[in-house]
């Protein structure tokens, strides 16, 4: 089995576009917190001025809904969201900047396409391990829409968070090659 590789965010963020499907990574660093509302309202920033709010270019942004802190933890509890929750909004947001995106599942052939055209990439993380991943966030705070309340932007340090490239910068799938084996 091989060794994950460290990856810290944003600075090494180009270091996830040039990893096949499969590859398990550690993630160290700063990534963004936004679901379906805030995808929404980003979005409509975005068609409004022509760029991503709050510096979110060449960041990564992970698919979830934390829950309240709990225990000197920035949050009780941080899952990964079904990806394809927000595949509607994905393919333009990495045309726009981001670099690579984390949630649960399979993307979409418009989202596949997206991470080959725009050199980025989509990982995923094992659900059902929300309080446990949670112990990898070691700061958190709003940075917008705070009205969505757990779908708000939060901006999250995180130290050694497991994932996996499950769409390379190929447009390459892990779930799709496991399919058709």
């Amino acid at each position: 089995m091989s060794e994950a590789v460290a990856v810290r965010l944003p600075e090494e963020a180009s270091v996830l576009s040039s990893l096949e499907a499969g590859t398990k990574v550690l993630l160290t660093g700063t990534i963004y917190t936004m679901r379906d509302a805030g995808h929404a309202r980003c979005l409509e920033y975005l068609r409004r001025t022509g760029a991503l709010p709050f510096g979110l270019e060449g960041q990564t942004l992970f698919y979830a809904g934390p829950t309240p802190a709990r225990a000197g933890r920035p949050f009780g509890a941080i899952g990964p969201t079904t990806a394809s929750r927000m595949d509607f909004a994905a393919p333009e947001l990495y045309r726009a900047g981001i670099a690579a995106t984390i949630g649960k599942g399979k993307r979409s052939a418009a989202v596949r396409q997206a991470c080959k055209e725009c050199n980025a990439t989509y990982l995923a993380c094992v659900g059902g391990i929300a309080a446990l991943l949670a112990e990898r966030i070691t700061d958190a705070r709003c940075i917008a829409w705070e009205d969505l309340g757990t779908e708000a932007l939060y901006q999250v340090s995180v130290e050694g968070l497991p994932a996996f490239i499950e769409t390379d910068s190929h447009g390459q799938s892990l779930y799709r090659q496991v399919e058709s084996a």
